[in-house]
């Protein structure tokens, strides 16, 4: 699902990532550590192909992703990768509803396709009830599941998590830890999550640790 050799990213002088090598298979969970600045967002941008390694190679999905134009990065994000962010990112304007519709509708699916799709996983998930609520109505808790299940919209291969429990209180968190394990062993989908949580115990198949730039297996 995906491969890096030797990728480096710097900015200025500060070097963020270092000859970084990674191999994610179909269906892993997977887990990055790493304290505050230590590259973990850095790293998911160019996973998620919203930045730019400066060396090495990229391989998503079977597709080298270096040499692929911006339409072809963006039809990618589109369909095979799902975002859940740190701070929720929920339209505040919309329901809950129509911000799980929103990714359908930039993917060019029609007001019937998108509104069963989004009833199917609110409902999957045990949160119809929440359907017609806006965002600020909402805990942080439930703020996140709803952005977990918008990730979910198009059908990803990937989920990429920039660290989605940090503003949650431990109950919320394992709520959340805990509706991605069920993602990624029902839908067999590949999760990456950041943590600044070095201990935390996740139900991951590969824990890594990035230090200094370079990306550690910890076993």
């Amino acid at each position: 699902m995906i491969v890096l050799k030797n990728v480096c990213k710097r900015y200025g002088a500060n070097e963020v990532l270092k000859n970084v090598n990674l191999q994610i298979v179909e269906g892993e969970f997977v887990s990055v550590r790493g304290k505050s600045g230590a590259g973990k967002t850095t790293l998911l941008k160019i996973l998620g192909l919203l930045e730019e390694a400066d060396g090495g190679e990229v391989k998503i999905l079977g597709q080298t992703v270096n040499k692929l134009n911006d339409e072809q990065k963006s039809h990618i994000r589109l369909h095979s990768i799902g975002f859940i962010f740190q701070f929720f990112n929920l339209i505040p304007t919309l329901t809950v509803i129509e911000n799980i519709e929103l990714p359908l509708a930039l993917a060019g699916k029609g007001k019937k396709e998108r509104r069963e799709r989004a009833i199917e996983l609110l409902k999957h998930f045990n949160l119809a009830n929440l359907a017609q609520r806006f965002p600020e109505t909402l805990s942080g808790g439930e703020r996140q599941r709803i952005a977990t299940i918008r990730a979910l919209a198009n059908n990803p291969k990937i989920i990429l998590a920039d660290e989605p429990t940090s503003n949650l209180d431990d109950e919320n968190s394992n709520l959340l830890i805990e509706l991605l394990k069920s993602i990624n062993r029902e839908k067999k989908v590949t999760i990456i999550l950041t943590t600044t949580d070095l201990y935390e115990k996740l139900p991951t198949h590969k824990d890594l640790l990035l230090k200094d730039g370079c990306l550690h297996e910890i076993h």
